[in-house]
């Protein structure tokens, strides 16, 4: 990000970008990113799916997410002035923990020879990323409807919860099951003569991708869900195989490469003024979001968990926003005007995503090494 900044300062040759005509090239690049980064997730998790071990991310999931969004869309209203639509979307957009560019507090790669061996603070954030970038669309589409229909609940709440949250989710992570036990079949046991995984490249997991999210699309169900419940069936599937390596090989790097084009185009579009519509109340709620609100709320989901408190702050502080946020804010101006609030929407949720990528990305690495090195002290 900061040599796209650097070049749009130095070479005062790009004008000022309009988010709102080039959404749906964002939306598109975003999409890519995000689901190509929720394959990688699910593929490098090593501990077994269960409710007992993945406590933390049912409490970040039920409790943490939806104070984010009540927390932010209250902030969107009250104190920034939003119209009730576009402080939902505000909040659904930076709810979500980002998949694409929170590598450096995430699991790091699948182990073929031990088995649940990741960091309680690393695995908690892996998890809750690939699957609350799912559950944030229901919010998304709330904020669609009350555009469509008027705030009042009485007009969409009941279509809302019938449809986008129950049946959506339910086709999604039914989608993403079925699916990742067909392709886990295709790589790993059948034909027998030539398994994939004995013949072929990394490439396939783009392929595993790209199948698993128009699939469930063409479902009417999440893809984004979808995408990362099949990664970690995949992985679940014959997990002392070493193709898993190679498939995360693969999909790190596919990622990695889709995050620089990403971080790129948005350093150029800072440099060049997309910022510029940030007023002084909505950088101290940007403050507040990244310094507070999440916090909080996560301190608040893990309240009870038997997790030490050190590794609970981590879990709670590093709700990284990014690409994830992009998407949900340009599928939303896509789908339905949101008038004025678009422009200064594009604002704020740039400026959090700035203010995280930088904030989180000079703490991570050693606030993560703290907790490794006092791990390993414990007797």
């Amino acid at each position: 990000m900061t040599i796209g900044l650097l070049l749009s300062l130095l070479s005062g040759r790009f004008s000022v970008p309009d988010p709102l005509e080039n959404s749906e090239i964002a939306e598109r690049l975003a999409e890519v990113g995000v689901i190509v980064a929720l394959m990688g997730a699910g593929l490098k998790l090593n501990r077994r799916p269960s409710w007992s071990s993945w406590s933390n991310t049912w409490r970040l999931l039920a409790i943490t997410m939806p104070l984010s969004i009540a927390a932010t869309a209250f902030l969107g209203y009250w104190i920034l002035g939003l119209a009730p639509a576009a402080a939902v979307l505000l909040g659904a957009a930076l709810a979500p923990t980002d998949p694409v560019l929170a590598g450096d507090v995430q699991v790091e790669a699948p182990l073929i020879d031990e088995e649940d061996d990741d960091s309680e603070v690393r695995f908690s954030l892996t998890s809750e990323a690939g699957l609350n970038d799912g559950l944030a669309f229901p919010f998304t589409n709330a904020a669609i409807a009350m555009t469509v229909a008027g705030a009042a609940p009485d007009a969409w709440l009941a279509e809302w919860l019938l449809v986008d949250v129950v049946f959506r989710i339910a086709v999604g992570a039914v989608a993403g099951w079925a699916i990742g036990r067909l392709l886990a079949a295709a790589l790993f046991r059948w034909p027998a003569s030539s398994h994939l995984a004995e013949t072929s490249e990394g490439v396939v997991v783009l392929a595993a991708t790209l199948i698993t999210y128009s699939a469930t699309q063409l479902l009417g169900g999440y893809g984004f869900l979808a995408v990362f419940i099949s990664a970690v069936v995949i992985r679940d599937s014959e997990r002392s195989h070493e193709y898993h390596e190679v498939l995360h090989s693969f999909s790190d790097q596919a990622e990695r490469l889709l995050s620089a084009l990403i971080l790129l185009a948005v350093g150029v579009a800072v440099g060049a003024g997309a910022l510029a519509n940030l007023g002084a109340r909505d950088a101290l709620v940007v403050a507040v979001l990244i310094l507070v609100v999440r916090p909080a709320a996560g301190l608040l989901g893990l309240t009870g968990a038997t997790t030490p408190g050190a590794e609970k702050m981590a879990i709670a502080f590093f709700g990284i926003r990014g690409v994830g946020s992009i998407y949900y804010l340009a599928h939303g101006v896509n789908e339905v005007d949101f008038g004025s609030d678009a422009t200064r929407l594009w604002s704020i949720i740039g400026a959090t995503i700035v203010a995280s990528i930088f904030l989180h990305g000079v703490l991570a690495s050693p606030w993560m090494k703290w907790l490794s090195t006092r791990e390993g002290a414990r007797p």
